[in-house]
């Protein structure tokens, strides 16, 4: 079955965007144009422009100089996106933990040692401003404040790409069974880690921060399994 016109016409703009063949700010042909261009009703080019807006691809604005305008790539908004296809993923029974564990390997390890070479005083601001008090018995409080620190990890790095790709994998929550199986000091050792890799950061150690990096997942691994 074929997908309705709105849907098609959306695809085909989409392409346009992703490909490059539309620039971030450049201006979408106006409505009435698309309409005869693509032999459709308003209505429907409307559906399909507000299709697009829903997924942050342009921006529609009103007025005498308003109109529909490619987006300027916002890792932020993206990053939504993609937290929504992490979420389903996890929660089906083709992702386990294994395999985040095993992107989150891929991720951070370089992002480390790329953040100790380009790191700044604000970075390492950001990243004490995520240590936490180990005591504190409350699992939610200290999954914010271990993804916090990644997600600052991955800011430091000074590639919006690891910001984009790591952001969604640390709002995956764990299952009961996870959260109810951790080992006694869990929480401590995060927090030792977490301090060994900002110490790493601190001195420009790329090789130190990698280490560190690789030591903190091997931890999380063996807890988790």
């Amino acid at each position: 079955m074929r997908p309705p016109a709105y849907q098609q016409l959306a695809d085909e703009l989409r392409a346009e965007i992703t490909s490059g063949r539309l620039q971030p700010g450049e201006r979408l042909p106006p409505e009435p144009e698309l309409c005869v261009k693509i032999g459709v009703s308003r209505s429907t080019v409307r559906e399909a422009l507000r299709l697009l807006a829903s997924q942050h691809l342009i921006v529609t604005t009103r007025g005498v100089t308003g109109g529909s305008f490619v987006a300027h790539p916002d890792a932020e908004q993206l990053a939504d996106g993609l937290s929504t296809g992490f979420a389903l993923l996890t929660h089906s029974a083709a992702i386990g933990l294994a395999d985040l564990l095993e992107l989150r390997r891929a991720l951070e390890i370089p992002a480390a040692g790329l953040a100790a070479v380009r790191r700044e005083e604000a970075h390492l601001t950001e990243l004490r401003g995520t240590l936490f008090d180990p005591d504190i018995d409350d699992f939610e409080t200290m999954l914010a404040a271990h993804s916090a620190f990644h997600r600052a990890m991955a800011k430091a790095s000074g590639n919006p790409l690891f910001e984009l790709v790591g952001g969604p994998i640390y709002q995956v929550s764990y299952g009961e069974e996870v959260i109810g199986s951790l080992p006694e000091g869990y929480w401590a050792h995060i927090d030792a880690d977490h301090r060994a890799m900002l110490d790493c950061l601190t001195a420009r150690d790329a090789d130190g921060a990698s280490r560190a990096a690789a030591t903190h997942l091997d931890f999380i691994a063996a807890a988790v399994r």
